[in-house]
């Protein structure tokens, strides 16, 4: 059994929080929500969840987590103003843990300054940000570059859960090429 840090703030997206968490659930894991204060009540953007931070981010380390979830939304925003939260996430990446970020949570990546040289996607309206970040961006289903696990949208929610439990069962994906053609890396399937 894996134990996966999902990283929540309030105005999260419903779905991109409700969606994985069940998913890693049902798969046997276990699912910790870390925010910045514990106790603290976090509500989504569509108002449709409700949730708890188990736990403040000042009291775990990425050591004890096997991989990491950044549901999109405002939360990202909220918590990229948080150094605990922004080592957390480089914690991860460094460690070689899966790093499953979905919609805005890109937004982190870049803060965490862990986006540089990685091909990533995200909602669109951050696709400047990340590539001022360094990132290639590209605009698919799913991105899986090392560990770094990206996806657009709740559309994309079933592929994304796929990768983070393929991670977690199987170790963390090949690296991407960055230079010309890097498309082509790419598996036709995503």
């Amino acid at each position: 059994m894996a134990r996966i840090m999902f990283i929540v703030d309030s105005d999260f997206e419903d779905s991109e929080f409700r969606v994985p968490y069940d998913q890693v659930k049902q798969a046997g894991h276990e699912a910790v929500i870390v925010g910045l204060e514990a106790g603290k009540e976090l509500k989504g953007k569509k108002g449709n969840e409700t949730i708890q931070a188990e736990v403040s981010v000042k009291d775990v380390s990425a050591d004890e987590f096997d991989a990491l979830v950044i549901p999109g939304g405002y939360s990202p925003d909220h918590l990229r103003m948080d150094r605990d939260m922004v080592d957390m996430v480089r914690a991860f990446f460094e460690q070689e843990k899966p790093v499953a970020a979905i919609c805005h949570a890109g937004w982190m990546l870049a803060e965490a300054d862990i986006a540089d040289g990685r091909m990533l996607t995200s909602w669109p309206s951050i696709k400047t940000d990340l590539i001022n970040a360094g990132a290639r961006w590209v605009d698919r289903e799913v991105v899986e570059d090392g560990n770094l696990i990206t996806s657009r949208k709740p559309d994309d929610l079933q592929a994304f859960c796929e990768a983070l439990l393929r991670q977690i069962d199987e170790g963390i994906a090949p690296r991407l090429g960055m230079g010309m053609g890097a498309e082509a890396d790419l598996p036709s399937i995503h």
